[in-house]
């Protein structure tokens, strides 16, 4: 879904051994506020049309980050600047990469 959009650098991290309000963080990043709403909407409408609903969304294209939260999976849609900034990568590093497309 992220990677029909062009997201880039796409994270599937398994965090269950680290914390206790999911079980993976997906993170991604696009190159412009239209792209990175881009991705959040495909990935929303995807899942949708699967029967899958959020518990929970926010952020804004002005914080350069918008997150979707599915209880298991919380999905977080960057800007590339702010995917630096924030560095969850580096943040959750104890976390088991699932699954890296740069």
């Amino acid at each position: 879904m992220a990677s029909d959009k062009q997201a880039s650098n796409i994270v599937l991290l398994d965090v269950r051994d680290l914390c206790s309000f999911t079980d993976y963080f997906v993170i991604c990043a696009g190159d412009s506020d239209r792209q990175v709403r881009t991705i959040y909407d495909e990935i929303g409408q995807s899942l949708k049309k699967a029967g899958i609903k959020p518990h929970h969304h926010e952020g804004t294209l002005d914080s350069g980050w918008l997150l979707l939260d599915y209880g298991d999976v919380i999905v977080h849609v960057f800007g590339a600047s702010e995917r630096d900034y924030y560095n969850l990568d580096g943040l959750w590093h104890e976390a088991t990469p699932v699954l890296r497309i740069q």
